[in-house]
């Protein structure tokens, strides 16, 4: 049994765990569901420790406390995500215990473990149990014990990560998000690794990494999660190299209020900052007021989790399936209504993808879209704001080219695909639909579903609303009060050309009453009506 170790058995054991954390790379990746579903925690722990372990490698300084220090400023700054700024500020604690100490025994690994946990719990803002902050408390737990009954070093060592397995097992059970997927914690089980791969570093055994057992499964299903399940989109980090000592509260506090999953840690030279963002730019802007900024890092996550999708279908799932090219151009659209959808084909659209205000396609569903048209350039129309980003990651993963344009409507998209013209290249084809695009003027009008307050106006629900380019123009509860404020509003823009499109719920008679509004209003203008059957709006109007 080992008593102690000094730093060179400590430096070891490091890369020892190092080894094994990149051995486990994948395994960890098919777990990672929380704290968003983007399957990256294996990467980020293994590329967090290999930048230390490199410099660890030739290292010939025996006191451990040193060591350990450097251990903890390395991984501070090189720290990735989520869990490896986690796994640092673990190991930061840890070097601040042994920070005196030549060798290490079991009560003092017992007392670094413990030290470890509470900056790891302190830093986070939002600690969440079942993740690997829950399972190096109890591995914490557990060498507290056993260093009272045993003071050698691997027998400590031993107890923990019996523990931490132990633990690992229970946190599909304390975490809804895991629970739901059916599956571990990937970060605990990076955690589980490393302490695994410094107990065979130790024991002079080659490290074996092991597969998920039991009745769990052993990769989580990325596609039962959507793109919008990830509220905050980027992944934002960054390092503050202190110009003062200004108090880090503040700005731990302003980012905590715009974002999830922070993690700050205040260091005497630099500040450390893990938050996921829908404005990174915020976030660094912030950020300047306490230093100069290096290492910065942003991912966007709704883009990592497609491409988790997309690589690794779940089993019984087929992989990707992409139609080989018989023309030039191909074209794929959203929206609803089978009106609609019959107007988009009439113009040359190859896939329909069903979607709108209330049901947004992911990223995935384009691709698959994309994928299926047998064309070498794709252009895709999304039709709705709220769309267009989840279309523009599909250009990066398709093998296709894929050309998206940002329509925010229906009545932007029939406008786009009139003037395509298959004899100019992508380029020239993008400019002009963009410049068709931005010529029209559409009109929406739906009904309120429930009391609320929108632009300072006062909505009740079934009142009428009328919006212009996606802005509340009028709401009543007389519909033809706002179906004539709406006419009225497309009438200053002196139009040529109008498109009445009505939805589902509204009869013929109904629609030429609308058109003839116009009609009234505009001279010589041209009116064409189409029986779109959309959903949510009763009518979609365009105005060129």
């Amino acid at each position: 049994m080992i008593l102690h170790i000094d730093g060179i058995q400590f430096s070891r054991m490091f890369c020892s765990a190092a080894a094994a954390v990149e051995a486990s790379r994948q395994l960890i990746n098919e777990l990672n569901v929380f704290p968003v579903p983007d399957g990256d925690t294996g990467t980020n722990m293994s590329l967090t420790m290999a930048a230390v372990a490199a410099e660890l490698s030739e290292n010939t300084d025996a006191h451990i406390g040193a060591v350990a220090d450097r251990v903890a400023q390395g991984l501070l700054r090189g720290a990735r995500g989520n869990s490896g700024v986690i796994l640092s500020l673990l190991f930061r604690g840890f070097a601040k215990s042994v920070r005196d100490c030549a060798v290490l025994s079991g009560p003092g690994l017992a007392a670094a473990l413990q030290e470890g946990v509470e900056a790891a719990y302190r830093a986070v803002m939002k600690p969440a149990e079942g993740t690997i902050l829950t399972v190096s408390g109890q591995a914490a737990k557990r060498a507290q014990a056993a260093a009272a009954e045993d003071t050698a070093f691997e027998a400590v060592l031993d107890e923990a990560l019996g523990a931490a397995e132990l633990a690992l097992e229970e946190t599909v059970r304390q975490n809804p998000v895991l629970a739901k997927a059916g599956v571990i914690d990937a970060g605990a089980k990076g955690y589980c690794v490393i302490l695994d791969g410094m107990l065979s570093a130790l024991r002079g055994k080659p490290f074996v990494a092991v597969a998920v057992e039991g009745g769990r499964r052993e990769r989580a299903d990325f596609s039962e999660y959507s793109d919008e399940d990830i509220r905050f989109m980027y992944c934002t980090e960054f390092i503050i190299l202190r110009d003062g000592d200004r108090d880090v509260r503040k700005l731990n506090a302003h980012l905590g209020s715009a974002g999830d999953s922070l993690v700050l840690v205040d260091d005497e030279k630099c500040i450390k900052v893990h938050v996921h963002t829908n404005n990174p730019g915020m976030a660094l802007e912030e950020a300047l007021a306490y230093g100069q900024l290096t290492a910065v890092k942003i991912e966007n996550m709704r883009e990592q989790h497609s491409q988790k999708v997309i690589e690794n279908p779940p089993e019984g799932k087929t992989a990707r399936e992409v139609a080989e090219p018989v023309r030039r151009f191909g074209f794929v659209t959203v929206c609803s209504g089978d009106g609609i959808a019959g107007v988009f084909r009439d113009l040359g659209v190859d896939r329909i993808i069903p979607g709108g205000q209330t049901m947004n396609p992911s990223t995935e569903d384009i691709l698959k879209a994309v994928d299926a048209t047998p064309s070498e350039i794709v252009f895709v129309l999304p039709n709705n704001k709220n769309i267009i980003m989840a279309a523009e990651q599909c250009v990066p993963l398709s093998s296709k080219e894929v050309v998206v344009l940002p329509t925010r409507s229906v009545p932007q998209g029939m406008s786009a695909m009139l003037v395509f013209d298959p004899t100019l290249d992508p380029g020239q084809n993008r400019e002009e639909m963009l410049a068709a695009i931005s010529n029209v003027t559409t009109g929406s009008v739906t009904t309120a579903a429930r009391d609320s307050e929108y632009d300072g106006q006062s909505i009740r629900e079934g009142d009428h609303m009328a919006l212009l380019n996606d802005r509340l123009l009028y709401t009543h509860s007389d519909a033809d009060f706002v179906h004539n404020r709406l006419a009225d509003e497309l009438a200053k823009g002196d139009p040529s050309f109008i498109t009445v499109i009505y939805g589902e719920g509204v009869n013929a008679e109904e629609a030429r009453e609308m058109a003839e509004r116009f009609r009234r209003r505009c001279t010589g203008v041209e009116i064409n009506l189409v029986s779109g059957g959309q959903p949510v709006y009763s009518y979609l109007i365009s105005a060129e």
